[in-house]
């Protein structure tokens, strides 16, 4: 019995050793598993890359992230933006505000991985035109900005109060489409084609059927027009099928109109055969038009010969006549001289040249155009502007040209002497447009910053102050 007993127990010894080491034979719990690491951030990208900006404009930006299991998905919790120059400003969610001209970075980053672009900020101007001591220009949004002499409205900002800084002209509208500024009054049109005038209307230069000023943009009439000038005190335009007309002061006949009479809305200008209008330009007292066939024509007062049709006695002409037989490329009218650009490059002059504003190295005054020469290639001009007594001219290289009266510096060459040929302005090869007014001038760059320089007593400059300036400055953004 008792052997029996003990062989029993022998016998369980290895079983159960058997069984501890293969797991079995307990009540033991399953092994917890092990939990995955997770992914993290191994890259970042900002987007949009490498964005160009307006000043005062804002742009959001995105930061993607790269994860280490291959993810690819936008970060928006636990990111850090910076910036770092002064041409921007950047809020927590990674909005970037434009704020001086230049090329900053702007970076993303999540702990110690980050990502970053460059982003540009430009000047935030696309037109400009110049009046007498006045400016108005179109914003890149579309709105337009006016500065300088309010007396008579032509600032449009319901006020006559002149301004040393861009204001926005009453009623914010964002399709305005192209803007002529006269001594005191402005024209502008609209992208749906109406046109709309402000400013001094003694003589009906606004077309309104009155000679009411008006201190905020007012609709003229029902018509729509491709293009329009505004002169000293009396404005021309051009209809969207190429016809022309012209209302204000008429005194020396500078309407066309066969008359002296002044006229207190649009009148429709005659002219024999069929070629369409397609550019004018209003001085003080002449004007200036091209046709669909490349031909010039002049009418109004001709003092000076700024009307360029030879006629020595500086007789009057209230129609227009042509000048000449040869094809034009633009036109520009000033105080009693006129600027042209042929269609092969070359610039002429031809009027009034007592402050040498036709850059022809004397003074001189002309009854007919005469070929503007420098040194070198004479056939690359791009645009001209002709202002009270001086002119501003643009080469296709891009450089800027300037030559005439120089009481207030609108020369911009640092000096108060008056110049009788074309003199450089600086050594920039980025202008792009220019504006001649009664005693200052300004330019726009490839930036879209305007520049300005000169007589600046009503603050015309737009660069906050009210001092003159003998070289050109920036306007305020």
């Amino acid at each position: 019995m008792k052997m029996t007993l003990k062989l029993k127990s022998l016998f369980l010894v290895p079983v159960l050793a058997l069984l501890a080491a293969c797991g079995g034979g307990g009540d033991d719990a399953p092994a917890t598993p092990t939990t995955p690491a997770a992914p993290t951030v191994v890259s970042i990208a900002v987007t949009p890359a490498n964005p160009t900006l307006s000043i005062g404009a804002t742009q959001k930006m995105v930061a993607t992230g790269t994860y280490s299991d291959g993810k690819v998905s936008a970060l928006t919790t636990g990111v850090t933006w910076t910036v770092k120059g002064p041409a921007l400003s950047v809020a927590a969610d990674g909005t970037v505000t434009a704020k001086t001209l230049g090329t900053d970075t702007v970076t993303a980053a999540v702990g110690a991985v980050s990502g970053a672009t460059s982003v540009t900020v430009k000047g935030q101007w696309a037109a400009v035109a110049a009046g007498g001591r006045h400016n108005v220009a179109r914003h890149l949004d579309g709105n337009l900005h006016a500065w300088g002499s309010n007396l008579q409205g032509q600032l449009g900002d319901n006020t006559t109060i002149g301004r040393n800084k861009p204001a926005v002209v009453a009623g914010a509208n964002t399709t305005w489409r192209q803007i002529a500024a006269g001594e005191f009054h402005t024209l502008a049109l609209r992208a749906d084609g109406t046109l709309w005038a402000w400013g001094f209307n003694q003589n009906g230069q606004l077309g309104d059927g009155t000679s009411v000023d008006k201190l905020v943009p007012t609709k003229i009439g029902t018509g729509k027009w491709l293009y329009v000038a505004a002169g000293k005190a009396h404005s021309l335009g051009i209809d969207d099928k190429g016809a022309l007309w012209a209302w204000g002061r008429n005194f020396n006949g500078q309407l066309g109109d066969a008359t002296v009479l002044p006229r207190l809305a649009p009148v429709k200008i005659t002219v024999a055969g069929t070629a369409t209008w397609t550019a004018v330009a209003a001085g003080d007292t002449h004007s200036l038009g091209r046709r669909s066939d490349g031909t010039l024509w002049a009418w109004g007062g001709n003092a000076s010969g700024q009307l360029g049709n030879g006629d020595a006695t500086g007789a009057d002409v209230n129609a227009p006549v042509q000048v000449g037989t040869q094809s034009w490329a633009s036109i520009s009218a000033g105080g009693s001289h006129s600027a042209a650009i042929r269609t092969e490059g070359t610039l002429w002059t031809w009027g009034d040249n007592l402050s040498g504003q036709l850059g022809l190295s004397s003074t001189t005054k002309s009854a007919v155009p005469v070929q503007v020469v420098l040194a070198g290639n004479a056939n690359n001009w791009s645009a001209v502007s002709a202002g009270l007594k001086h002119t501003v001219a643009i080469r296709t290289d891009g450089t800027l040209w300037t030559w005439g009266s120089n009481s207030n510096g609108q020369i911009g060459n640092n000096t108060l002497l008056d110049q009788t040929a074309p003199v450089q302005i600086g050594t920039s090869t980025g202008w792009t447009s220019v504006a001649a007014g009664g005693q200052h001038s300004i330019g726009m760059m490839l930036d879209n910053t305007l520049w300005t320089w000169g007589l600046n007593a009503d603050g015309q400059l737009g660069n906050g102050q009210n001092t003159d300036q003998r070289v050109p400055v920036l306007v305020v953004q």
